[in-house]
């Protein structure tokens, strides 16, 4: 068991601390704009009492896919690439049909 636990700590390590570097540090950002866009959601439908979707969660979205498209871009990960590629498209739709309702006029 001891053995064990002093893997999992040096693989931990190893992930965590010899492996960090600029381009990670580029990821994790990428993944904290990601990730702020649930908190942004949950704020703004605690706020309405409701469930929301703000404008902001969108580009969140757009921000953090677009970063981390760049990091697996540089990683050369062919899953995760495709997977921020089809979001980020998705998020800038979103955004492009939320603009021309904003913009159309009343009537």
């Amino acid at each position: 068991m001891a053995d064990l636990v002093h893997q999992i700590g040096g693989y931990l390590h190893t992930v965590f601390v010899t492996n960090l570097d600029f381009v990670v540090l580029v990821g994790l950002a990428g993944q904290l704009l990601f990730s702020a866009r649930f908190i942004v959601q949950w704020v703004a439908s605690e706020r309405a009492g409701r469930s929301v979707m703000p404008v902001a969660f969108w580009y969140f979205s757009l921000a953090g896919g677009l970063v981390l498209l760049a990091y697996a871009l540089y990683r050369a990960d062919p899953v995760f690439i495709l997977g921020q590629a089809a979001g980020t498209f998705i998020y800038l739709r979103n955004l492009m049909l939320i603009y021309r309702e904003r913009t159309a006029p009343e009537g």
